[in-house]
């Protein structure tokens, strides 16, 4: 019998637990979409609304390139924002266009309810257990928290690596090695392994390097290619970068109650999506020493947009500057090195004065 071929939108490194917890769940061939490229963006803007926010964009174009690639199930996870209603979206546009495929829409369930998930899962296996879902979702969690941890550590401090480049290829040949992941034991082993020989890279940081924090939209940030690798170009004038967002801090261990208090100095209600913790990120990073923040969002992303004014509260409050960037389809790469490089040089001898 031939295996599904199922596919699923990058997001940054996160299509690897994915494609391990699918392997497991549905018995599938997981197909990889291409990586995201401007390819990608235009085929996704050609079929979009103008005014819709590029992550539909970014999700659209990655669908057509897997289905042209030969999947033949794609899986729409939803968001925590507008994001969760773009399923029927996509899976009409793309029906219109002629494809012919299995859509399987996690936007009108409970994600973090497994008996949620059991159900839609067990329409497109029907053999499948609890105890089975139990254990791909129990790797597909540990593995999201440990890449989660590695990528902090590697955001700061692969600006002062001695050898360029070891961090992220060490990183990569983890990754590949996390797809063939089948149990949580082969799961802890690569872990272990594989965080010894990044503690065993070099690094010379100085004692008072210049720190930045990065905060914002979900997919934006999460997704470098959507914000033009900002992080890298960080790394690359030896900043140590911070970014605490990600599906850990997010989804599987987020307490908006905990957040609400936390930020009621400035505000008294939840303004949607992951606004909340752009301010609870931004205050902190604030107290904590960093000599400028970075905000990213996509073009008429709503929840960020009424999060900016109170940024601006707290870079007044605590004489932290903040550099806004909004992206479209039509973002200039040229223009973005230019801030950032005016940005660079301003925190800098900002830094120098300080002294």
């Amino acid at each position: 019998m031939k295996k599904t071929k199922i596919s699923f939108p990058h997001m940054g490194n996160y299509c690897v637990p994915i494609e391990v917890v699918l392997s497991l769940i549905l018995d599938c061939e997981y197909l990889t979409p291409p990586p995201i490229t401007k390819k990608t963006l235009e085929i996704g803007s050609k079929y979009s609304p103008d005014f819709v926010c590029a992550p539909f964009k970014y999700n659209l174009g990655c669908y057509i390139e897997a289905l042209e690639n030969g999947a033949d199930t794609l899986i729409q996870t939803g968001g925590v924002c507008r994001l969760s209603y773009y399923g029927e979206l996509h899976e009409q546009i793309l029906r219109d266009l002629g494809y012919e495929f299995t859509f399987i829409n996690f936007g009108d369930s409970e994600i973090t309810k497994p008996t949620s998930i059991y159900e839609k899962m067990k329409k497109y296996n029907p053999k499948l257990t609890v105890k089975r879902l139990a254990k791909a979702l129990m790797i597909g969690v540990r593995m999201i928290d440990i890449m989660d941890k590695i990528e902090d550590y590697i955001r700061e401090n692969v600006g002062f690596e001695e050898e360029e480049g070891t961090l992220e290829n060490l990183y990569d040949a983890m990754l590949k090695e996390l797809r063939t992941v089948r149990s949580y034991k082969s799961l802890k082993k690569i872990n272990k392994r594989y965080k010894k020989m990044m503690k065993k890279v070099k690094i010379n940081k100085p004692k008072n390097p210049i720190k930045v924090g990065f905060v914002g939209e979900y997919y934006t940030t999460l997704e470098p290619f959507s914000n033009h690798f900002i992080e890298k170009w960080l790394a690359k004038h030896e900043i140590v970068v911070t970014r605490k967002l990600n599906i850990s801090n997010t989804i599987f261990f987020r307490n908006p109650k905990n957040i609400v208090k936390k930020v009621k100095k400035y505000m008294k209600y939840d303004i949607g999506a992951t606004g909340m913790d752009t301010i609870k990120e931004a205050e902190w990073l604030a107290k904590h020493g960093y000599d400028g923040i970075i905000h990213v969002k996509s073009f008429g992303c709503t929840p960020e947009m009424d999060a900016m004014p109170i940024l601006e509260n707290i870079s007044q409050d605590y004489h932290i500057p903040i550099l806004y960037f909004s992206f479209d389809s039509q973002t200039s790469e040229i223009g973005i090195e230019t801030r950032l490089e005016a940005f660079y040089d301003m925190i800098e001898m900002r830094k120098e004065k300080k002294k």
